[in-house]
């Protein structure tokens, strides 16, 4: 029997699954793990998991232990490398005046490699500013350029709704989100009432989309000429979550009804076009 563990290296990253052998670990545990890098530090996010044997093609590297003092030293120390490292590269950046938005830098644990992350609108030669920073940190480096969604989850925020940005809390991978999303959900179209940090549409569009689809797929269309308890009239406002439909009546009064007061009118010569 396998004993898994799922384990994050850093908050609302991806989470990867280890061989956690004997260890006891528990969730919220710091641990050490083998890498493909080297030592990585991680925490558990939840309970150990059992299973018979590996599926074909998984290969687990190991959890080797809980993370002690001196790990936790370390990380301090990395956090410290990253902070000169950040300084120094956006000075370069600055004096080889390169098209570059360097936004962070990560350090891998035994202090190695170093990262740094950038956005930009084009491909950056960025080959001189490599060598100087080889020169000045005498380990690898690597640049990275990412979207501006990934930068806003790795940088953090509070969003428009006064809760911190979706993107760096739990959401793991981005998803789609369309401008039809908001329509589906009567939403206002104004790109800065709909966009988050990023810029981007907001990923919370994505969270209720499904439910407003399915509640309205009993409605008849805005623009529709549908039959009332009061006459005729055609559709002019939907309210999904209280199932109720405004209808402007034939004598211009706009009225509201339940969704089950509410029915198509059949067109006839001509009527129901919309």
């Amino acid at each position: 029997m396998i004993r898994i563990a799922g384990v994050r290296f850093k908050s609302a990253g991806k989470i990867y699954d280890f061989n956690a052998g004997e260890l006891d670990i528990s969730p919220g545990d710091a641990v050490i793990v083998e890498t493909e890098q080297g030592l990585g530090f991680a925490t558990l996010t939840s309970p150990i998991r059992q299973q018979e044997k590996l599926h074909a093609g998984q290969n687990l590297k190991a959890v080797l232990r809980l993370a002690d003092a001196s790990d936790f030293l370390r990380v301090e120390e990395n956090q410290k490398v990253e902070e000169a490292a950040y300084q120094f590269c956006k000075q370069e950046v600055e004096s080889l005046n390169l098209s570059m938005n360097l936004f962070s830098v990560e350090s891998t644990f035994d202090a190695s490699k170093l990262t740094f992350f950038f956005t930009s609108e084009g491909r950056v030669d960025f080959r001189q500013l490599v060598k100087n920073l080889v020169k000045e940190f005498r380990v690898r480096i690597e640049m990275r350029q990412v979207g501006i969604r990934h930068q806003a989850k790795m940088c953090g925020g509070v969003g428009r709704c006064g809760r911190q940005t979706c993107c760096s809390a739990f959401i793991e991978k981005f998803e789609p989100v369309s401008i039809r999303m908001a329509k589906e959900q009567g939403l206002s179209l104004n790109p800065t009432k709909i966009s988050g940090l990023c810029g981007r549409l907001m990923c919370c569009l994505t969270y209720e989309n499904s439910t407003y689809r399915d509640l309205k797929s009993g409605f008849p269309k805005i623009g529709k000429l549908v039959s009332t308890p009061k006459g005729k009239g055609r559709v002019t406002r939907h309210n999904v979550i209280a199932s109720r439909i405004s209808v402007r009546m034939e004598d211009g009064l706009e009225l509201e009804f339940g969704a089950e007061e509410v029915s198509l009118q059949s067109a006839v010569a001509g009527e129901g076009a919309e």
